[in-house]
C-alpha cells in the first residue's frame, strides 16, 4: 500500500511539470500562427483591402496562367477579322491586324507586372540601403546622399526615364532600370527620415548596450519600424511604375511592337477612336486603370499587416 501511495504522489508531483512542458511546446505554434491570424484580422476589418488583394490575385492569375488559357495567339494576324467589334467570338474585339484584343490584354498583364514589380523591388533595395546608411551614420555620408537625391529629383521624373531609355535602348531591362532610378529617391529619403528619428531611441540604445553590431541594429531593430510607411510607398510606386512603362511605350520609347503591352495597345488604338473602333484603346486603358487602382488600395492594408504596433 505504501508503495502505491508513494507512486501516486510522485505521479501527481510530476503532473505540473508535464503540464508546463505541454504549454512550452504549444507556444511556438501559437507564435507561428500569430502572423496569419493578424493577416486574417486585417482583411476582415478592412473590406477595401480585401477587395484590393482579391483584384491583385486576379492580376497574378492572369500574369501566370494567362498565356496558357487565352483563346487566340496574341501575335497571330487575321486579315479576315480586322477591326471586329466585341462579340462572342472576340470578347474585346480585334485590332487593325485582326489580332484578338482580349488575348493581347491578358497576355500583356505578365509583362507589365514584371516591369513594375522588378523596378520597385530594385529601387526598394537600393533606396532602403542608401537611406539607412545615411540616416544612421549622418555627417558627410548624409550630406552627400542628399545632394545626389536632389540632383535626381531636380529633373521631371518621366523625362528622366525617357532620357535613360533613349540613351540605353528601349529593352525591357532598360525600362526596369530607368523606372528604378527615378523611384530610388522616394525610398532613400523615407528610410533616412525613419532611421534618423529612431537611431537615438531607447530600444536602439539598449540594443547597442547589449553588444549588437550596427548592421544588426539597423536590420532587426530600426528597419522593421520603418516598414509600415514604406509599404504605402511601395503600393503607390507599383501603380506608378506600370503607368511609367505604359507611358514610355505610348510615345515609342517602351517595349517594341508587336509585343503585347498595355501602353502600346492604347497608342495603337488611339488612332482608331475617331473612326469608331473604340474597343482597341478602351480595354487596355481599363486594364491599366484597374491595376493602378488595385495597387493604390493595397497601401493601407500592407501598412497594417507589417506594422508591429498594430499586431492583435
Amino acid at each position: 500500500m505504501n508503495k502505491i501511495l508513494s507512486s501516486a504522489s510522485e505521479t501527481s508531483a510530476a503532473e505540473p511539470g508535464m503540464a508546463d512542458a505541454v504549454i512550452d511546446v504549444t507556444q511556438p505554434a501559437k507564435s507561428r500562427s500569430g502572423g496569419f491570424a493578424h493577416l486574417v484580422y486585417v482583411l476582415r476589418e478592412n473590406p477595401v483591402t480585401t477587395f484590393a488583394f482579391a483584384m491583385f490575385g486576379v492580376l497574378i492569375f492572369a500574369a501566370v496562367f494567362g498565356p496558357s488559357i487565352v483563346p487566340y495567339d496574341p501575335l497571330e494576324t487575321n486579315a479576315a477579322s480586322v477591326l471586329q467589334p466585341p462579340s462572342m467570338a472576340h470578347w474585346f474585339g480585334t485590332d487593325n491586324l485582326g489580332r484578338d484584343v482580349f488575348s493581347r490584354v491578358v497576355v500583356a498583364t505578365r509583362l507589365d507586372l514584371v516591369i513594375s514589380v522588378a523596378a520597385v523591388a530594385l529601387s526598394f533595395v537600393i533606396g532602403s540601403f542608401l537611406g539607412a546608411i545615411a540616416g544612421y551614420r549622418g555627417g558627410w555620408t548624409d550630406i552627400t546622399l542628399n545632394r545626389v537625391l536632389d540632383t535626381i529629383m531636380a529633373f521631371p521624373l518621366f523625362v528622366l526615364a525617357m532620357g535613360v531609355v533613349a540613351a540605353l535602348g528601349n529593352s525591357v531591362a532598360n525600362i526596369i532600370y530607368a523606372t528604378a532610378i527615378i523611384n530610388i529617391p522616394f525610398y532613400a529619403r523615407l528610410v533616412r527620415a525613419e532611421v534618423n528619428i529612431r537611431r537615438s531611441a531607447g530600444f536602439t540604445l539598449a540594443a547597442k548596450l547589449s553588444g549588437n553590431s550596427d548592421a544588426r541594429i539597423l536590420a532587426f531593430h530600426i528597419f522593421p519600424n520603418a516598414l509600415p510607411p514604406m509599404m504605402v510607398q511601395v503600393s503607390l510606386n507599383l501603380g506608378w511604375a506600370i503607368l511609367n512603362a505604359a507611358g514610355l511605350s505610348f510615345i515609342g520609347l517602351g517595349v517594341r511592337p508587336p509585343t503585347p503591352e498595355w501602353g502600346i495597345m492604347v497608342a495603337e488604338g488611339a488612332n482608331f477612336i475617331v473612326s469608331g473602333e473604340w474597343w482597341m484603346a478602351l480595354f487596355p486603358g481599363l486594364s491599366l486603370m484597374i491595376a493602378v487602382l488595385t495597387f493604390n488600395l493595397m497601401g493601407d492594408g500592407l501598412r497594417d499587416i507589417v506594422d508591429p504596433r498594430r499586431r492583435t
